[in-house]
């Protein structure tokens, strides 16, 4: 997948609004949306919560694992650990571009959740590389990946494939060399025969 699908997928997510208007349901091929009433919340997809407090139409509720707390022991804990901890969200990097970069004054310390999952970022994906050359490297049958969301296994998929064709064709050309030195060898062995038959037939 793209970049932009990757994001078009987290956007169908749902986040919590507090809409200044009224209006009735919004039926979509997905569902109904809403009802709407000014300064009660609902919950919406996560494009329609941009888009409308890109309006000024609403306020935009943050996610519970928007939370300094939270992602600060995050954080730690996938400093300490060798594997991938389970993050709050599988699209917490869409979740936290859109809703900062659109509303960050709806998010109480913004700046500081920005960091942070700046932070969390950076270290799980160079886990994710350091995984990665230790499997090319042969020094692991697998990698485990588990809890690594989309948008970060996109940040090594152009790596990743070329690397493994690569692994692939030196694998095919071993197997070619052996079989051609089996062969080789077979063949010297029975001219090697052929000539103490004919020297004892003598």
């Amino acid at each position: 997948m793209e970049p932009d699908e990757l994001e078009f997928i987290g956007e169908s997510f749902t986040i919590g609004v507090i809409p200044n208007f009224n209006h009735d349901p919004i039926y979509l091929i997905s569902g109904a949306i809403g009802p709407f009433k000014g300064g009660y919340p609902v919950h919406i997809p996560l494009w329609l919560a941009i888009h409308l407090r890109q309006q000024q139409k609403c306020r935009i509720v943050p996610p519970e694992w928007m939370d300094p707390k939270l992602l600060e022991d995050l954080k730690e804990e996938e400093k300490r650990t060798r594997h991938f901890t389970k993050m709050p969200s599988e699209h917490y990097m869409v979740e936290a571009k859109l809703v900062l970069n659109t509303a960050p004054e709806d998010v109480p310390q913004s700046d500081e959740i920005k960091t942070l999952v700046k932070d969390i970022w950076d270290i799980r994906c160079a886990k994710l590389r350091t995984t990665t050359d230790m499997f090319l490297k042969g020094e692991g049958e697998t990698v485990k990946l588990d809890n690594v969301t989309l948008v970060e296994l996109h940040t090594i998929r152009p790596f990743l494939t070329h690397a493994m064709d690569l692994l692939s064709r030196i694998q095919e050309s071993k197997k070619a060399a052996g079989a051609n030195s089996s062969l080789a060898n077979q063949s010297i062995m029975t001219n090697s025969m052929s000539g103490w038959n004919s020297r004892n037939s003598q």
